[in-house]
């Protein structure tokens, strides 16, 4: 009987330290945008993946408008060619840095800190994938992030982005 303990302890505590794990690094997340820490950053996000996620977002966002002539999707031309100008911008804007600017940017209309995103849900979706929705002010739709579990650390793998957030010309 006095073995069982000891072991039922360890168990449980493995299992908690895994359920709170990917709120941990959502938490240093968090933290490291607000100090503008590149390096955590860079450490905690995939951001190859981001990118070609985005990537696809917008050409998925551009397919889906018809055009004024025809209403047809765009021509396997015209695709490739979106996608080779999302992908160079995306490229050199989807950035540890250009994502501290973009934060630590001053708007005209100051919003306390801590008060520009919030949380809304954060949950495992499978053993190894962590999904978190954040409701930005002033937004009608969440950005969300999808995290992977992956050589034993959690990093973000890929955001959806609000389709306000990438049209052309919208306003962040």
């Amino acid at each position: 009987m006095r073995v069982k303990w000891p072991l039922l302890a360890a168990v449980l505590g493995v299992g908690l330290s895994y359920a709170a794990y990917p709120y941990m690094t959502l938490y240093r997340l968090g933290s490291a945008i607000k100090s503008a820490d590149a390096a955590t950053l860079e450490s905690l996000v995939d951001w190859p993946a981001v990118r070609e996620g985005i990537k696809e977002d917008i050409c998925d966002l551009v397919s889906e408008e018809p055009d004024d002539r025809s209403g047809k999707e765009l021509p396997a031309f015209g695709a490739s060619f979106v996608r080779g100008i999302a992908s160079s911008t995306i490229d050199r804007t989807v950035t540890p840095q250009a994502l501290l600017a973009a934060t630590t940017a001053v708007p005209a209309n100051p919003v306390p800190r801590g008060a520009d995103v919030h949380v809304q849900w954060a949950f495992f979706d499978s053993p190894t994938t962590f999904l978190v929705s954040l409701q930005p002010s002033g937004k009608s739709e969440p950005i969300k992030l999808e995290m992977a579990l992956r050589h034993g650390a959690w990093h973000v793998r890929r955001v959806w982005l609000p389709a306000e957030l990438l049209a052309p010309g919208s306003k962040t």
